[in-house]
């Protein structure tokens, strides 16, 4: 059988102020059922999905189910922050571990279960500036297995995203953390920009997708394309990246990566399924029109470039997947 996916996407990306009713309407006109909330304007202003009052909560769930919509992923900053208190020259904070998990991790399991979905992005902590990740690993696979349990205890899944400056900045380093915690609780989340931003080569994009492909849970897609002489070397200045393209135009071999991981759907589909996930979602974050530390930026005009592009991707790559069609627009009316 044809192995089929979700389609997601950061539609805060597509919306010019961020507002509840942009996005939604975003995700309808462009055929998508699911999206990962991230930046939002629920009635009081942009807010980090982590900052949003109950009332703003109750003001979302409603739009969800005006539009049929339904959120795939809690693309929280989890895991963005320091896991030594010293001053390394970033502007990265530094928050006492135990209050973290039991403030915000607890909060990020909160809003999951608000909104209906069993999949929270995270990161694996900043080391300081400087210093080598590997150092790490350890230090940030306890402090992610406590979250992990966290996590398993109210149903949920934490996925830890590979991106530059983080301790699981490489796939390697990301399935080094993956087996320290041994959790149905933690997959890896996959993403070939955040990697090639690093690299700046297509092989070793996939050769860290091969090294954590049999940990991820679900994929972020975006792309980029070298031009010039890759300068990066270490720390990546992240508000210096401006080449993002859509996933069929980039050097980031998207292509390649979705064909093999084509042949993971079935089993990770089931497994995902048996812990109340609905599939396996790949997520739009396309950056079009620029990105950086905490999101980034396409359009609508962008976001519809992006998911256009995705869906050739997944033509030849031979993964089904399907956008809104009159039946979804009849349930719609129904439920209304």
């Amino acid at each position: 059988m044809t192995p089929k996916v979700l389609l997601s996407g950061f539609a805060d990306e597509g919306a010019v102020k961020k507002t509840a009713l942009e996005q939604m309407t975003l995700l309808a006109a462009v055929g998508l059922k699911y999206y990962s909330i991230r930046f939002v304007d629920a009635g009081n202003g942009v807010k980090n999905v982590m900052q949003l009052t109950d009332d703003e909560i109750k003001t979302l769930q409603q739009f969800h189910r005006d539009f049929g919509v339904s959120v795939a992923t809690l693309g929280s900053p989890i895991g963005k922050v320091k896991i030594k208190d010293v001053e390394d020259g970033t502007a990265n904070r530094y928050i006492p571990f135990r209050q973290y998990v039991d403030q915000d991790v607890r909060r990020a399991i909160a809003l999951a279960q608000a909104f209906g979905t069993k999949l929270i992005r995270g990161f694996s902590f900043y080391q300081p500036k400087g210093e080598r990740p590997e150092d790490y690993v350890r230090q940030a696979g306890d402090m992610l297995g406590e979250i992990a349990a966290r996590c398993e205890a109210e149903g949920v899944i934490f996925g830890l995203e590979v991106e530059p400056n983080l301790v699981g900045q490489t796939g390697h380093l990301l399935m080094e953390l993956y087996k320290h915690v041994n959790s149905k609780a933690l997959v890896l989340v996959f993403d070939a920009a955040n990697l090639f931003v690093q690299f700046g080569n297509g092989k070793a994009v996939l050769e860290n997708y091969r090294a954590m492909r049999d940990g991820i849970g679900w994929i972020h897609i975006k792309d980029y394309r070298q031009k010039g002489k890759f300068q990066w070397r270490g720390h990546v200045d992240e508000a210096m990246l401006k080449n993002f393209v859509p996933c069929d135009e980039g050097d980031c071999n998207n292509l390649a990566i979705l064909k093999d991981f084509a042949k993971l759907i079935p089993a990770l589909d089931r497994k995902l399924k048996k812990l109340g996930v609905p599939g396996v979602f790949l997520d739009l974050e396309g950056h079009l029109k620029g990105g950086g530390q905490f999101g980034g930026f396409s359009g609508p005009d962008g976001f519809g470039v992006a998911l256009r592009a995705l869906t050739n991707v997944l033509d030849a790559a031979r993964i089904a997947y399907a956008l809104r069609s009159y039946k979804d627009i009849e349930a719609i009316k129904r439920a209304v």
